[in-house]
């Protein structure tokens, strides 16, 4: 499928694509910081054949413009509703890593109406402390992202994964390295501010969390804090680190799978 493009209401053009057949339900895809939507092809195969999968890159990443600027997660929320609307497209299964579960998050809580069943994964409803990330912020924008890049594989993966895997792991790598330092930079300040630890408990639509037993980034209380936060909430710890989906692609194909058919 080629590459469409949305303009949201700031003026911010969006990349997405449709894979899957047009009259299968609709899943939508949301990336983590510093990938794009290329991060899903290790599930894509699996879930093509049963859902109509809509995957975006968020702005400031992939083919996504890249205002300068701080982002707020209500904009990268507005983001992905805009999306949806723009494509004439009511509601949707949802499916997000890390910011792209933070995305899932806000949608969740503001957008109700529009999300069917919701999958978050190594992701948190609140990751401080906001120096750390205005330290990052200033790194990306002084440094640009090779610095990052190679940070982020060391805690994306287990530590010998990247050396037993380099077809799975290059591909991020690659992403990493072609992000705009000024979208990553919006990206974190969005993460920076971002404190959804008690509008969670607000969702009510069926949820699986997906954690990494040696995740880093989001470790496992993480996880555990989202599931107990919301109401009926399933868990399932995946061992694997922060990109559990690259790193434990079956396992994780499936478990979505299951949930959203089951």
């Amino acid at each position: 499928m080629e590459t469409q493009y949305i303009t949201t209401g700031d003026g911010c053009r969006i990349a997405c694509r449709f894979d899957g057949p047009k009259d299968a339900p609709l899943l939508l895809l949301s990336n983590s910081l510093g990938t794009d939507s290329g991060m899903w092809e290790p599930q894509m195969a699996a879930w093509a054949r049963a859902f109509r999968v809509l995957r975006y890159d968020q702005r400031g990443h992939g083919a996504s413009d890249a205002p300068a600027g701080a982002y707020s997660m209500d904009r990268l929320g507005r983001d992905a509703v805009e999306l949806l609307d723009a494509l004439g497209i009511g509601r949707a299964h949802f499916c997000g890593l890390s910011l792209g579960g933070m995305v899932g998050q806000w949608l969740a809580v503001h957008a109700p109406e529009r999300i069917d069943r919701l999958v978050l994964a190594n992701t948190s409803a609140h990751m401080g402390p906001p120096s750390a990330w205005q330290g990052r912020i200033e790194g990306v924008l002084r440094d640009g992202m090779a610095p990052l890049a190679e940070a982020s594989i060391a805690r994306w993966f287990t530590p010998d994964f990247p050396a037993l895997a380099p077809q799975a792991v290059e591909p991020i790598r690659a992403m990493l390295l072609a992000t705009d330092p000024a979208g990553y930079a919006g990206c974190c300040a969005a993460i920076r501010d971002m404190d959804q630890r008690r509008t969670v408990a607000l969702i009510d639509r069926p949820t699986l969390v997906i954690g990494g037993a040696l995740d880093p980034a989001t470790p496992p209380p993480h996880s555990e804090a989202l599931a107990q936060g919301i109401e009926g909430a399933a868990l399932l710890m995946l061992d694997a680190a922060h990109l559990s989906n690259v790193e434990r692609p079956d396992a994780f194909a499936r478990a979505v799978l299951d949930f959203l058919t089951t």
